[in-house]
């Protein structure tokens, strides 16, 4: 009996010739594990390629519900944002992945796993860094470190040459990645970082240009950090962030343009859409601010740091990063309450913020005077802070002094 690999199986370019590749190099069954994350894709198209391209069992997980609440919320509540832009849209899917297509491994029989990462991205580290902490006696085969193939143009030719129909093509050559918090681009005239984006390449959001002539408002209810209604209307995790997409996209939220420093130690540029991702996590720290006390919320942004980096480097599976949950989590406890926000052609105001637990005080930031704070008070503390510098400065005089 042929031995058995798990292909974490999209559909797309990379992943549609794997799978003849494995059987012809390896000559192993190739199990196609599709994982649903929101991308939007035809699951039963998926199925069908699979199957005509040489897999022996196609195996489909459907992981929103899964993504969000485990994954995305723990990301968003901690606050990680890579390096001030990015909202980790494909960083934070491929720990769910990984940990599924392993459970498919192990129920499967399979003595290995495989992936469609190239040996210069992010990916690679993610999944594989994985399958080590859940899974690590099974093998990894990753065709991108084997086969000699070099481009996109060379999987174009091998796909042509094994009758491989894709959506790809030698003018339509970008690489996307999408799912229920963000889509990808990258390659084309993106590889050249002094090319602006074309405006076909955005297929999510719209442009400003392009937005109502008019502002809308949305509402986002929080419960404990977690978002939990829009619009005063409670929603599942997932019907919430499809929802907020649709709110961000038209109104052209979400887009950034960035030069990432990679894990493996190149820069690299892609751009990203995250319409409903960006209104939830702009809320969130709206919110946070009315409810986090001062120092827990300047150390949270040390956590939130590297937190980010945690995700983006494909540490998910670490004592640390469970660690930090449980800070995070502590954190959370009375991130209750709405914010409103304002959207017009790309641009995010706030419109307000409420919470039953808010530490905001308007008898405390008036400017009146009031029982609940003396601003006599205020002499005492000072001395009291200045009271180094006061010794440095007669130091300082007494060290002139002696030069005289």
């Amino acid at each position: 009996m042929a031995n058995k690999v798990v292909l974490a199986y999209s559909g797309g370019l990379d992943t549609s010739i794997i799978i003849p590749w494995i059987n012809e190099n390896y000559g192993m069954d190739v199990i196609a594990m599709i994982a649903d994350v929101g991308q939007g894709d035809d699951i039963e198209q998926v199925v069908a390629k699979a199957y005509a391209t040489g897999a022996k069992k196609a195996v489909v997980c459907d992981l929103r519900q899964e993504f969000v609440q485990e994954y995305v919320w723990p990301m968003m509540q901690a606050g990680a944002v890579y390096e001030g832009k990015y909202l980790l849209g494909t960083s934070i899917a491929r720990p769910v992945i990984a940990k599924h297509q392993v459970l498919t491994a192990l129920a499967e029989g399979a003595e290995a796993v495989a992936h469609g990462c190239t040996g210069k991205g992010n990916d690679q580290v993610r999944f594989e860094h994985a399958y080590q902490a859940l899974a690590p006696e099974l093998n990894v085969i990753a065709p991108w470190r084997e086969w000699t193939l070099k481009s996109r143009e060379d999987c174009l030719d091998y796909a042509e040459a094994h009758g491989i129909p894709l959506a790809q093509s030698r003018k339509k050559i970008h690489s996307r990645d999408r799912n229920l918090w963000h889509i990808s681009h990258e390659g084309g005239e993106l590889e050249d970082a002094g090319n602006q984006p074309l405006a076909s390449t955005w297929v999510w959001t719209r442009g400003p240009q392009d937005a109502p002539d008019h502002v809308e408002h949305v509402e986002i209810g929080f419960e404990q950090g977690r978002p939990v209604a829009v619009n005063g209307h409670r929603l599942e995790p997932v019907q919430l962030v499809e929802l907020l997409n649709e709110i961000g996209a038209r109104n052209a939220i979400g887009r950034i343009d960035i030069v990432e420093n990679r894990f493996v130690g190149m820069k690299s540029r892609g751009i990203y859409e995250t319409p409903g991702g960006t209104l939830i996590v702009t809320a969130h720290r709206e919110l946070e601010s009315m409810t986090l006390e001062r120092e827990v919320a300047h150390y949270k942004e040390h956590i939130a740091l590297k937190y980010a980096e945690l995700v983006y480097n494909g540490l998910w599976f670490t004592p640390l990063r469970e660690a930090l949950d449980g800070f995070v989590t502590k954190t959370q406890e009375n991130v209750t309450g709405t914010v409103k926000l304002a959207l017009y052609k790309g641009n995010i105001e706030v419109a307000g913020r409420a919470s039953e637990l808010s530490l905001y005080s308007n008898e405390l930031s008036s400017f009146t005077m009031g029982e609940s704070y003396d601003q006599k008070d205020a002499k005492g503390f000072i001395r009291i802070l200045g009271l180094p510098a006061r010794t440095q400065a007669h130091l300082r005089a007494l060290k002139k002094e002696a030069v005289r």
